[in-house]
């Protein structure tokens, strides 16, 4: 946070930002896998894919997660080894899945037969791994029902992948993101297994398994830290996949603790019983996943009474409002306001809505 304070004292741009710390994420980077034996982690950029956070990423010895050409334009830039790069999105548009074979990418997901076919006319002998459902209970933001399958059908996809050319080599699930339940883990874990035994059974071997991302960050509750999950996790990897390389897909939990908005309080108002405070970010060009139920801590330079606040977006439209309840001592308009924990899907998210600009990312 001084650092944070430090910045915004000596620099006079105009607010909304996103300053993103970059010992927070060194610091991250150097924990996430490391107490998974075999591990290898690929950063999702999805989660925040500003240019100058992938570069100082790319320092690191790790991969990327990506699931569209506009990310693959951004590791070219940075001429990122194509060995380093993943794609775990099981449904591809023709113009990434192009331009990602160009490129040199060897691993791609999937999750149904239409994608088998249309990777075996424009990714050939390409290692393919098939997305497995699992629950996503206690997770903030669950991922459980627009992909995967159930363990018959994730090894049907593998036979039929191999009957088409592809090298089927593994599995993959996504427990949700910011999940809290380490069961989640456990009974993905053991899905997989059952999968690579019956693959086994039918000629296929399973070199690798994709434990996704989900790893929590604090925002106003207290998670289980990562030492724990992966102290959990590796115990069953080692049982059930012991020879095995395991990928992970970190996203919030790298850039999310590193992020913290700057914004100003633009208007305060009385509606009824509720007092409401208005931001120049939002729901629209920033805070989407407030909407899905991320709630994020507030800081105000203030010593006012504190009240509870009902905290809204600069746009015109109702649905601009980020959270409710929210006790803060009363603000002056024109006073700045941090919201902590924001490096994760905000800017990403980010549109230009009613004429909102797209706030800018800082590395500081």
């Amino acid at each position: 946070m001084d650092r944070v304070l430090n910045w915004i004292a000596s620099h006079d741009d105009e607010p909304p930002y996103l300053l993103v710390d970059r010992e927070t994420l060194k610091e991250k980077i150097s924990l996430i896998g490391k107490g998974i034996k075999n591990s290898k982690v690929f950063y999702a950029v999805k989660a925040n894919p500003d240019i100058e956070v992938i570069k100082y990423l790319n320092n690191f010895n790790i991969g990327f997660e990506i699931a569209s050409e506009g990310e693959l334009a951004i590791l070219s830039q940075l001429n990122v080894n194509p060995q380093r790069i993943i794609t775990s999105n099981p449904i591809k548009t023709f113009k990434f899945l192009k331009e990602a074979v160009k490129y040199g990418i060897d691993y791609y997901a999937f999750d149904s037969q239409a994608e088998v076919e249309k990777m075996a006319r424009y990714a050939p002998n390409k290692k393919v791994y098939v997305r497995l459902s699992v629950p996503n209970e206690g997770s903030e933001w669950p991922l459980s029902k627009k992909f995967g399958v159930e363990i018959e059908e994730a090894v049907e996809l593998l036979i039929y992948a191999k009957q088409k050319g592809l090298e089927p080599v593994g599995i993959t699930f996504h427990v949700g993101s910011q999940c809290s339940n380490i069961y989640n883990w456990h009974t993905a874990i053991d899905k997989a297994r059952q999968v690579k035994e019956l693959a086994k059974k039918a000629g296929i071997e399973i070199k690798m398994l994709n434990i996704g991302g989900g790893y929590p960050i604090e925002y106003t509750k207290k998670v289980p830290p990562i030492e724990t999950i992966e102290a959990k996790i590796n115990a069953l990897l080692e049982e059930y996949f012991p020879d095995t390389d395991i990928f992970i897909e970190p996203g919030r939990a790298v850039v999310g603790d590193a992020g913290v908005f700057v914004s100003r309080i633009i208007g305060k108002a009385k509606r009824g019983n509720e007092n409401w405070l208005y931001i120049d970010v939002g729901v629209f060009n920033g805070l989407m996943e407030s909407i899905g139920g991320i709630k994020y801590q507030y800081i105000v330079g203030s010593r006012g009474e504190e009240k509870h606040w009902t905290i809204a977006g600069p746009s015109c439209d109702s649905f601009d409002v980020i959270d409710k309840e929210v006790l803060l001592p009363e603000p002056d308009v024109g006073s700045l306001i941090l919201i902590l924990a924001a490096g994760a899907y905000t800017i990403s998210y980010a549109s230009e809505f009613n004429g909102f600009s797209i706030p800018k990312t800082f590395l500081i």
